[in-house]
């Protein structure tokens, strides 16, 4: 299995400013209580602007060729973990088989808990950016994101959702649950885009 290192590992100034390194991740959720999904009944889809539309259940998505992703995890509440080992699928390879269309230039990232987080196309298609459903080397922890969680290590945590069920490709950009609230719509932790 390949294993990738993010360039954001690699910067020179790795640790943005106005974070500090701490040893683990600390959970948020925006609900009180995550239930066990059940997995059977779990799809994954890509829609919106795309020509080919995907829908794939949870073993599905196990059999697509996998990567190692080793990558620093920044949060807007200003800490950060050095090096998680992620396991998933390339978000750039999901995209491929979806096909994009000409007008598609944002996504929309949906939860099952409700959540939602919105970005520019363009930080899908990096190859540090992935679905995983591993992290350091066990199936990724509910309160961690399972089934599926994205991981996109060149923006802040917050935009790499928990429980994803769909990327729906859009061609205006809009807001997600903490968008709304206040927070920066690309969120860049070297540019500190924490909230407007």
């Amino acid at each position: 299995m390949k294993r990738i290192v993010s360039p954001i590992n690699q910067r020179e100034d790795r640790l943005p400013p106005g974070q500090r390194w701490i040893s683990s991740p600390i959970v948020y959720d925006i609900v009180d209580h995550i239930p066990e999904w059940d997995i059977g009944k779990y799809r994954f889809k890509v829609f919106g602007l795309v020509e080919n539309p995907l829908e794939l259940n949870y073993e599905e998505l196990l059999k697509m060729p996998s990567v190692e992703l080793i990558a620093d995890f920044h949060c807007v509440t200003r800490w950060s973990v050095k090096d998680i080992l992620w396991e998933g699928i390339q978000t750039s390879s999901l995209l491929s088989l979806a096909k994009p269309k000409g007008e598609a230039r944002y996504v929309m990232v949906h939860s099952l808990d409700g959540y939602t987080t919105n970005m520019p196309l363009e930080y899908l298609l990096y190859e540090d950016s992935l679905l995983a459903y591993k992290m350091n080397g066990q199936t990724i922890p509910l309160r961690h994101g399972y089934p599926l969680r994205l991981i996109v290590p060149r923006l802040y945590a917050w935009k790499s959702a928990k429980y994803v069920w769909g990327i729906e490709l859009l061609a205006k950009d809009a807001p997600g649950y903490w968008e709304q609230r206040g927070y920066n719509m690309r969120g860049d932790p070297w540019k500190e885009e924490r909230y407007w």
